[in-house]
């Protein structure tokens, strides 16, 4: 039997006054007229993130929810070219070990999703630059925790630049340029407009990369619809790696919206996918990217139950029969 072990992105919709992504613009950083009290504010909002957190943590032990997603916005501004000096991670050590601490404790797989502008395979030498100086600040934020970074922030490939093939050799040449504590932490996975999954399996096996499968988006962006003949591959991208296989499951929100998220998951859906999958992999952890957040993994976790093919095992986890 195989375990599917559930977990969801970043917000809650259970908690209230619970963000983790507060923020604080630049424009609204200069407004303030002393740099050192602007500064205090920045640290102040950064906390804050920090201790929702952690209650969002709690909140997934008391829920038996062990796979969660932190959101890449806990420190506004942290990369801003502006502030260089700015040692964010002073001020937040305690925080940054109460969280690591709890997670240990409580077996919660936590991992990053930075935004789309990381981007190792630009073209703009100022870009691969950026986007490293912000994979550097997620590995970092794991360090502080005292987390063990490895597979730990899963990225997609990059942009296309109308050059599917020169593209991924460009991803390539700059992995060379990226620290090698950096490349050990990420992840790859197959996107809906540019990459497709055997797009994405080229580099992850050049490179030695795990490969996070979106099932939604290979859906919505695919050079072949059978996947099934690559999961193999997929399987064996992991083969380095002490975490379960992870892969990201949502729903199209319409036929017309295809590629845009759903509020909630479609049980059917993802069975077609599971169906598949069933004693490939002993565990399989499955992110679910969907509008309601906790709440579409509560909705699905319920809908469950009627299922005579899986034996409920905790609030967040079944096995597949």
């Amino acid at each position: 039997m195989t375990i599917v072990r559930l977990g969801y992105v970043a917000m809650s919709m259970e908690l209230k006054n619970a963000s983790p992504s507060q923020t604080m613009t630049f424009a609204q950083f200069q407004k303030i007229d002393e740099r050192d009290a602007a500064i205090r504010k920045l640290e102040r909002i950064s906390l804050s993130n920090l201790e929702n957190t952690l209650r969002i943590l709690k909140h997934n032990a008391a829920s038996d929810i062990h796979f969660y997603r932190l959101t890449s916005r806990l420190i506004p501004l942290a990369n801003h070219p502006e502030l260089t000096d700015w040692n964010y991670l002073r001020p937040l050590q305690k925080q940054l070990r109460e969280i690591g601490n709890f997670v240990k404790e409580h077996n919660i797989r936590i991992d990053f999703h930075p935004d789309h502008f990381v981007l190792i395979n630009s073209m703009k030498k100022e870009i691969l630059k950026n986007s490293i100086q912000t994979l550097k600040m997620h590995y970092l934020l794991l360090k502080g925790m005292g987390i063990d970074a490895t597979h730990r922030c899963v990225m997609h490939v990059g942009g296309n630049y109308k050059d599917t093939e020169t593209s991924l050799e460009r991803f390539i040449d700059n992995w060379m340029l990226v620290p090698r504590s950096i490349q050990k932490m990420i992840m790859l996975e197959n996107d809906d407009t540019s990459f497709t999954l055997e797009d994405s399996l080229y580099l992850c096996e050049k490179l030695d990369i795990p490969l996070v499968f979106d099932y939604h988006h290979h859906l919505a962006h695919h050079q072949h619809a059978n996947w099934e003949e690559h999961w193999d591959r997929v399987i064996q991208s992991w083969r380095h790696s002490s975490l379960p296989v992870k892969m990201h499951i949502s729903s199209p929100k319409s036929k017309k919206e295809f590629r845009h998220h759903a509020d909630f998951v479609d049980m059917e859906l993802f069975f077609t996918f599971l169906k598949a999958i069933k004693g490939s992999v002993p565990q399989i952890d499955c992110m679910i990217e969907a509008k309601r957040k906790d709440e579409a993994l509560f909705h699905l976790m319920g809908e469950m139950k009627a299922r005579d093919d899986v034996e409920i095992i905790n609030g967040s986890s079944f096995y597949l029969k």
